[in-house]
C-alpha cells in the first residue's frame, strides 16, 4: 500500500470519528494535521516525557557492556533459575546450575554477573554468573597461588586420574593422589562436595590449574608430626591406624608420623603375611622399639605388648618328654615345629630317621603336618629346643649282634657309591660297606658302578661288626669259592698254556687263557717269536707261566721262554760235550791227530 493511499484511509477514519476536534472539519490543510498525536495517543507533553524516558533507557542499555561485571542482588530462587536485580529496567535471570558450587545461596545475597543476552525471546534480560566469575577467576587464582591462600572448590565430576573442581568458576584438576594422604578407593564419594584446596600449579598457556587438598592435610600433619616426634620414647605405647600392608611388614599412622611393624614383630608365632592378623584402617596399639636420630624411621612392635610365650612354657617340660606340634617351616636341614603358641623346636633331618643316609626334611614331613616328637635338648635361657622323631621307634642297632652276626648272609639294597666301595642298606638305620676288593674274586674293578647300580639288591655276608662305632663290613665275593685256589695249581710257574693276545701295547700284551677269569701279562721282551718277529694282537700261541701270585691275582707269562729254553738245553748239551773233550786221554788225542793228518793228505790228492 502506497503512502498516499494510507493517508487517505486515515483521513476517512478521522472524519468518521466523533471525538475529533471540530477544527479537523475546517478548511485546514491536511499537511498541518498532527499525525504523531493521533498514532501514539499522547499529547505533545506526554510525548516529550516518553522521549526523555526512552533516552534514559537507551543510556542504560549502553551501560550494560557485555564484558563488564555487575553487582546484583538475589531477589528470588526457583527450581531452575535465580532472579537477580542489577538496577536495570527489568530483573535478570541466571540458571541455577551456575550456583551448584554454592549450596547455601539465598535471597539477599550479592553476586557478580555479566550480561549474557539483553533480551531473550520473552524480552527478558539474561545474565551469567559463571562468565562473571570466570572473568575475575584468573586474577583470583594467580593471587591464591602466589599467596598460598586456601580456596573453596566444588567437585563437579570424576575424570581420568582425578576430579574436576570448580574454583572461582574455573575448572581445575584435582589429581587422585592429591585428594588425601591415604589411598582413595572410592572417588565417587567426593562428587558434589565443596572442599578447601591449595592452588599448586598454573599453566597460563593452556589455562590449566591444578589444586590439592592433600597439601592442606600435610601442612596440619607436619605440625602434629613435630609435636609427636618430640615426645617419642622407646618403650612408649601409642595408638595408631594401619595405613599400608606389605609382604614384609605394616605401616602405621601414629597421627601424622608413620612407623613400621616388621613382620617378625607382629606375632610371637610365625605368619606368612601380615594380612593374616591385620587389615587396612584397623586401630591398634603399638610399642616403640627403636628410631633413628631424627626420628624419621620408627620401628614398632605388637607382639612385645604380650608376655613372651617361652615364659609361659610348662615348667614341668623336660628332656625326654614327648610333645605334639605343627610343622610351620621346612628347610633342607630340618623342620621347625610349633609345640605351643610362639614356642618352636627344631627337628634336624638326622633326627627324623635312624638311616645314616641324610635326606631332605621334605622327604619326611610337610608344612601343616601334626607330628609327635621327643625333646632332645631344652634351653629356656636361650629359648631353644631340639626335637627328634626317630627316638619314638627302637634303635635298630640295639640288638645288632643278634640280627647280623659275623658270617651271616643277608640281602641289601645298594644306596650309594664311593671310590673305595659300596654302601648297602640291610634295613632302615643299618648300613654296611662292601670294599671294592670284596666285590669279585676275578674281575678287576676300577669303580663300584662297574659292578652294580644304585637300588640293586645284592647278596652279602657279614665280615666284621663294630657295635660301638656302628659299622658293618660286608662282602659279596665271599659267597662263592675262590677260583684262584684252583688256578694256583693249574697255572703253576713253568706250566705252558695256549692263549690269545687280546691287547698289545708298548710295555707288553694282555693274554687270555681258556679260563675267562684269568688274564695274564706278557712283558714286551717276552713277545719275540723264534723267527724274530713279534706277537701281534689276535695271535694265538703258547705261553709259559713265569710268575703266579694268588693274593693279587697276577699271572706273568712269556712266549720267548718256550723256544729259548730249547736253545738253552742245546747249549747245555754242547757244554757237556766240550767238557768230555777236555777230559779225554792222551791216546784219544793221538788218534785224533792221526785222523787229522789222514784227512789233510786226502785233500792234497
Amino acid at each position: 500500500m502506497s503512502e498516499q493511499t494510507k493517508q487517505e484511509e486515515i483521513q476517512e477514519q478521522i472524519l468518521e470519528t466523533p471525538q475529533v476536534d471540530a477544527s479537523l472539519n475546517s478548511n485546514v490543510a491536511p499537511d498541518a494535521f498532527d499525525w504523531e498525536s493521533f498514532e501514539s495517543g499522547l499529547n505533545e507533553d506526554d510525548r516529550k516525557e516518553k522521549a526523555q524516558l526512552e533516552a534514559m533507557y537507551d543510556d542504560t542499555l549502553e551501560d550494560l557492556h557485555e564484558n563488564e561485571v555487575f553487582k546484583g542482588t538475589v531477589v528470588r530462587l526457583t527450581d531452575k533459575e535465580v532472579i537477580v536485580d542489577i538496577n536495570f529496567k527489568s530483573e535478570g535471570v541466571i540458571s541455577l546450575n551456575e550456583f551448584r558450587y554454592n549450596q547455601s545461596l539465598a535471597e539477599g545475597d550479592e553476586v557478580e554477573v555479566m550480561v549474557d543476552q539483553r533480551e531473550d525471546k520473552n524480552g527478558q534480560l539474561v545474565l551469567s554468573h559463571r562468565k562473571a566469575r570466570t572473568l575475575n577467576a584468573w586474577d583470583a587464582v594467580n593471587k591464591a597461588h602466589d599467596t598460598q591462600e586456601i580456596v573453596n572448590g566444588y567437585i563437579k565430576a570424576r575424570t581420568k586420574g582425578g576430579m574436576i573442581v570448580d574454583v572461582f568458576g574455573i575448572e581445575a584438576f584435582l589429581p587422585g593422589s592429591q585428594i588425601d594422604v591415604k589411598p582413595i578407593r572410592d572417588y565417587e564419594q567426593y562428587v558434589g562436595k565443596t572442599m578447601e584446596f591449595k592452588v599448586v600449579k598454573i599453566n597460563p598457556e593452556f589455562k590449566n590449574v591444578v589444586v590439592s587438598h592433600k597439601a592442606l592435610i600435610e601442612a596440619d600433619i607436619e605440625v602434629q608430626k613435630k609435636e609427636i616426634v618430640a615426645q617419642l620414647e622407646k618403650g612408649q605405647v601409642l595408638e595408631g591406624e594401619v595405613k599400608n600392608i606389605t609382604s614384609y611388614g605394616v605401616f602405621v599412622d601414629l597421627g601424622g608420623v608413620d612407623g613400621l611393624i616388621h613382620i617378625t614383630d607382629l606375632s610371637w608365632s610365625r605368619i606368612n603375611h601380615p594380612s593374616e592378623i591385620l587389615e587396612d584402617g584397623q586401630k591398634i596399639n603399638v610399642v616403640i622399639l627403636d628410631f633413628d636420630e631424627d626420628k624419621s624411621r620408627i620401628q614398632l612392635g605388637i607382639k612385645q605388648l604380650e608376655a613372651h610365650p617361652w615364659d609361659a612354657l610348662n615348667a614341668e617340660l623336660n628332656v625326654g618328654d614327648t610333645v605334639k606340634g605343627k610343622v610351620v617351616v621346612l628347610a633342607d636341614y630340618g623342620a621347625f615345629v610349633e609345640v605351643a603358641p610362639g614356642v618352636e623346636g627344631l627337628i634336624h633331618v638326622s633326627e627324623m630317621s635312624w638311616s645314616t643316609h641324610l635326606r631332605s626334611a621334605q622327604d619326611f614331613v610337610k608344612v601343616g603336618d601334626e607330628v609327635e616328637a621327643v625333646v632332645l635338648t631344652l634351653d629356656r635361657d636361650d629359648r631353644k629346643m631340639s626335637l627328634g622323631i626317630k627316638q619314638l621307634t627302637p634303635d635298630p642297632w640295639t640288638d645288632i649282634t643278634t640280627k647280623y652276626p659275623v658270617a651271616s648272609q643277608h640281602k641289601g639294597k645298594v644306596r650309594n657309591f664311593t671310590n673305595f666301595g659300596v654302601f648297602v642298606e640291610l634295613e632302615e638305620g643299618v648300613d654296611g660297606l662292601i670294599y671294592i676288593s670284596d666285590l669279585s674274586w676275578t674281575k678287576k674293578i676300577k669303580h663300584p658302578s662297574e659292578f652294580c647300580a644304585v637300588d640293586d639288591i645284592l647278596d652279602v655276608v657279614v665280615l666284621e661288626l663294630d657295635v660301638d662305632a656302628r659299622r658293618l663290613s660286608l662282602g659279596h665275593k665271599q659267597l662263592s669259592e675262590n677260583p684262584w685256589d684252583q688256578y694256583e695249581g693249574k697255572y703253576a710257574v713253568g706250566s705252558v698254556h695256549a692263549g690269545t693276545a687280546v691287547d698289545v701295547f708298548d710295555k707288553g700284551a694282555t693274554i687270555q687263557f681258556e679260563d675267562a677269569d684269568v688274564e695274564a701279562f706278557a712283558p714286551a721282551r717276552t713277545l719275540e717269536k723264534e723267527d724274530g718277529s713279534r706277537i701281534k694282537k689276535g695271535d694265538s700261541t703258547e705261553f709259559k707261566v713265569i710268575e703266579f701270585n694268588k693274593e693279587f691275582r697276577r699271572v706273568v707269562v712269556s712266549h720267548t721262554a718256550i723256544f729259548r729254553e730249547e736253545e738253552a738245553k742245546q747249549a747245555e748239551k754242547a757244554m757237556d760235550n766240550n767238557n768230555k773233550v777236555e777230559t779225554s786221554t792222551l791216546g784219544d788225542i793221538d788218534g785224533l791227530a792221526a785222523l787229522k793228518k789222514k784227512m789233510e793228505e786226502g785233500e792234497g790228492k
